[in-house]
């Protein structure tokens, strides 16, 4: 296999668990895991780079990708093997060298794109099917952080 240089995530379904709340005033809140946030951070201090590909356009994610310096932010995409695309030029690497993990079906053509296809264990069969790398947890579970361990692995 290609050595990873850099992962890219989507995030409903994978950096979370897919829900979302709706607190009395209309804020939406969403849940991260820690071992998820500790995963990228170690991962990013070795030099692997990061982006984040969401169907959904949130402040949520903004927030969530200053927190961990993740510059590569495609937000509301609607065509993520696009996006995959533009973030390997962006960086001037190969698709080979790029880990994928999404959890539905509006994910599969990054999947299908990525050197390194993964997914969290509740994914859509459909994600499951393509998958080279299917963790134990699931999304928003520490699903990212076994990716990354399996990486440095």
């Amino acid at each position: 296999m290609t050595p990873i240089k850099a992962v890219a995530l989507d995030v409903d379904g994978v950096l979370t668990d897919g829900a979302f709340w709706w607190g009395p005033e209309g804020a939406e809140f969403k849940r991260f895991c820690f071992r998820d946030v500790m995963g990228i951070s170690r991962a990013s201090k070795r030099g692997l780079v990061f982006a984040l590909i969401s169907g959904e356009a949130n402040p949520l994610i903004t927030r969530f990708a200053e927190k961990m310096n993740i510059v590569n932010v495609y937000q509301g995409c609607k065509d993520k093997a696009s996006a995959l695309h533009g973030f390997a030029g962006e960086l001037g690497i190969e698709l080979s060298e790029i880990a994928f993990m999404g959890d539905d079906i509006n994910d599969l053509g990054a999947l299908n794109l990525a050197g390194l296809a993964a997914a969290p264990a509740d994914a859509h069969r459909s994600v499951l099917a393509v998958a080279k790398f299917v963790a134990s947890k699931g999304g928003g579970q520490g699903a990212v952080r076994e990716l990354l361990d399996r990486i440095e692995e």
